[in-house]
């Protein structure tokens, strides 16, 4: 599987959908959450495309998986972090579901991704 550019790469375009999301939604977190959960689950989503980013520039295609792998473990932080934010009533059900939306596209399309490069490799 040869890709030339990561931003053409429809889990990456989903994963900064989502970050878009948890910017938007972390903004009305309490200003004590600023250092605390806002700013956790925010590098956490960030950390998805980065390392879509980034392992797709590696040389190799292990390199890729290895940080798509990386870009997962992201995504299971970002979903915990959102499902405290809820718990602490920072987040609607309506907020939450409209998030999960995104984050169930994207942790459906780390996987698959993963194992194309491996029947590609």
């Amino acid at each position: 599987m040869s890709v030339k550019c990561y931003k053409n790469l429809i889990v990456w375009q989903k994963a900064m959908d989502l970050v878009e999301l948890v910017y938007q939604a972390t903004q009305s977190f309490p200003k004590e959450e600023l250092y605390g959960l806002t700013n956790q689950v925010r590098r956490a989503a960030v950390s998805v495309p980065s390392n879509i980013a980034e392992g797709q520039a590696r040389k190799s295609t292990a390199e890729f998986k290895q940080f798509l792998s990386i870009a997962r473990g992201s995504l299971a932080e970002v979903e915990t972090q959102l499902l405290i934010a809820q718990r602490l009533r920072y987040l609607t059900q309506e907020q939450l579901d409209l998030i999960m939306a995104t984050h169930e596209e994207v942790s459906k399309m780390l996987p698959a991704l993963m194992a194309k490069l491996a029947i590609n490799h």
